[in-house]
């Protein structure tokens, strides 16, 4: 599984269910990783779309504790036994796209995490993803240079587990 994600300085990811720093550049990573592939995420992150509704050109997987959640064009899973049942033999690349507890949850199962580095801190967040340049089973492999939209600076980092 790999993880793809937008980050601030404090390594925040959302305030009130939505992104922190919306860059169209970043969009379009996300978009050029994802499409094709399979994305999971918890069912808050899918009502933060736009109407709630899946991304298209892509299986929506929704993990969620509710056994009666439902959503057209998703899979539910209630638990991870489920999803790693429903993904055991899946050739796509399969991505973890939040929200917070959901990072958390999955990524020891993941081997690789794009992550968007915004050069600012949010004044305000309530989401947050584990910082991976504090933990010794992250490093990272590659880095883009620094780019800059709406007067933000960020960059792209590819971390792979150390392993």
């Amino acid at each position: 599984m790999k993880l793809i994600v937008n980050v601030d300085k404090n390594w925040a990811i959302g305030n009130s269910g939505k992104l922190l720093f919306p860059l169209s550049q970043d969009m379009k990573f996300f978009k050029s990783h994802t499409i094709n592939n399979i994305i999971v995420m918890g069912r808050k992150t899918l009502d933060s779309f736009p109407g709630g509704k899946p991304l298209a050109n892509r299986t929506n997987i929704v993990l969620s504790r509710n056994p009666s959640f439902e959503r057209e064009g998703v899979t539910v899973c209630n638990n991870g036994g489920e999803l790693a049942l429903l993904l055991r033999d899946v050739t796509e690349d399969v991505y973890v796209i939040g929200g917070e507890s959901l990072y958390r949850d999955l990524l020891p199962f993941c081997d690789t995490a794009y992550v968007t580095k915004v050069d600012a801190k949010a004044e305000t967040a309530d989401a947050f993803m584990v910082n991976l340049d504090e933990s010794p089973d992250w490093v990272i492999s590659e880095e883009s240079d620094i780019m800059e939209e709406k007067g933000l600076k960020f960059k792209f980092v590819t971390y792979t587990r150390n392993i």
